[in-house]
């Protein structure tokens, strides 16, 4: 918990140790806060360790001629990731790897999450999977997917 200082501009976080609780303490607070939430959860469907972990965070937009697709994955390593693009659908999958083996007994905090994420969407039909070009660069991932001629908008002249 955060505490306040009267007449402070910054605002000091107390330290807790690390414990075996920690994870079982952040869900209870997110309950509380919005119990309907965990009723779709993986909590409900089988164990605390898949409840958080990576979900990249994406963007999908029309860009003129192409469909966007932008996701923020950073640190990860390019080697580490997957994209897979069907008629029906895209897959962005990968793996987070922690760099380096460390006591947890050493830990104050430990926040940040690793292991393998997967997230499928799906792709409108007038677009080309065929074409599709992935760029990955400062932990953001852009694939373009192209548009059919089909799909493309036409303004027609009124008469």
């Amino acid at each position: 918990m955060a505490k306040k200082d009267k007449g402070a501009l910054v605002q000091r976080e107390t330290m807790q140790p690390v414990s075996l609780f920690e994870d079982m303490d952040r869900y209870m607070e997110q309950f509380f806060r919005n119990p309907f939430s965990m009723l779709s959860s993986p909590l409900m469907a089988g164990g605390l360790a898949k409840m958080e972990g990576i979900t990249p965070s994406v963007d999908i937009y029309d860009d003129g001629d192409d469909m966007v697709l932008k996701a923020e994955i950073p640190g990860i390593k390019k080697d580490d990731l997957d994209v897979t693009i069907t008629d029906e659908a895209i897959t962005i999958s990968g793996e987070k790897k922690q760099e380096e083996k460390v006591d947890r007994e050493n830990y104050h905090r430990i926040e940040r999450r690793y292991g393998s994420f997967s997230r499928s969407f799906r792709l409108p039909e007038n677009v080309n999977a065929g074409k599709a070009k992935a760029e990955f660069k400062d932990g953001v991932l852009e694939v373009r997917i192209p548009k059919t001629k089909e799909s493309k908008k036409k303004k027609i002249e009124i008469k």
